[in-house]
């Protein structure tokens, strides 16, 4: 379904005399993602269930969430149908990714060999791209939020923390800090494109040898492994990828 057609309806009722909601497949904090299907058409979709009570925010967060997702129409980017603004909760209809996320496809199948990572960032950097291109940071990019579809063709999801940018510079620090950029261990304004840029180089490496570079307790230790460029090249990587790496 074109973004520009996204449905926004109201109701419970909606919901259940449309979609059949089956196999809890992710949780977090705040929302919950059920495998369902379209009983009108069969079709397999993601539903999102958002718990907003108790979350200050959050419903403006999800706002910004479909706002985004409407405005963005790429093969690498997580596909929104509906939307469900029901007081509480809160529902995402999207597509189905029944790959899972790349975090978790690490943890069962072992890390990806270079020229495989090569395959899925091939995908990855225009979708960023194409985001840029239209004055949105994404700033929460991490393997959780990178998902395989049947196909193991790779999207980008999760836009609950991206933003507008301009010529100005952000000054907000979000999302994960294992995968923050050096200018905000700094505490310096940052460029949304850099940033994000920055957090792809993090995924990059993560999925070859299948841990993050950096490591920490708090932020002042990844703070120092950021700024000293501390981090420890397997030894499996070809001499090429190592040149890359440190390029």
């Amino acid at each position: 379904m074109s973004h520009d057609l996204v449905a926004i309806s109201a109701n419970w009722e909606h919901l259940s005399g449309h979609y059949k909601l089956l196999n809890t497949i992710g949780e977090g904090t705040y929302a919950k993602m059920k495998w369902g299907q379209h009983i009108p058409t069969g079709t397999e979709v993601a539903v999102k269930i958002v718990k907003q009570q108790g979350f200050a925010n959050l419903h403006r967060l999800l706002l910004r969430e479909v706002s985004r997702l409407k405005a963005l129409q790429h093969l690498n980017i997580v596909q929104l149908s509906e939307v469900i603004d029901n007081e509480e909760p809160f529902f995402l209809i999207m597509e189905h990714m029944s790959g899972g996320n790349v975090l978790d496809y690490l943890k069962t199948h072992g890390c990806k060999k270079a020229k495989e990572a090569q395959g899925v960032f091939r995908q990855l950097v225009p979708a960023m791209h194409y985001c840029h291109q239209r004055g949105i940071a994404h700033r929460e990019l991490k393997l959780q939020n990178v998902l395989f579809n049947s196909k193991m063709n790779a999207k980008i999801a999760d836009f609950g923390f991206s933003t507008k940018f301009s010529a100005s510079k952000l000054s907000t620090i979000c999302g994960s800090p294992f995968y923050a950029a050096l200018e905000l261990f700094l505490g310096h304004e940052s460029d949304g494109p850099a940033v994000d840029t920055w957090r792809l180089g993090v995924m990059l490496y993560g999925v070859v040898p299948g841990t993050l570079p950096f490591k920490g307790s708090t932020w002042r230790q990844l703070g120092q492994q950021v700024l000293q460029g501390k981090y420890a090249i397997p030894f499996f990587l070809s001499l090429k990828w190592k040149t890359s790496k440190k390029n």
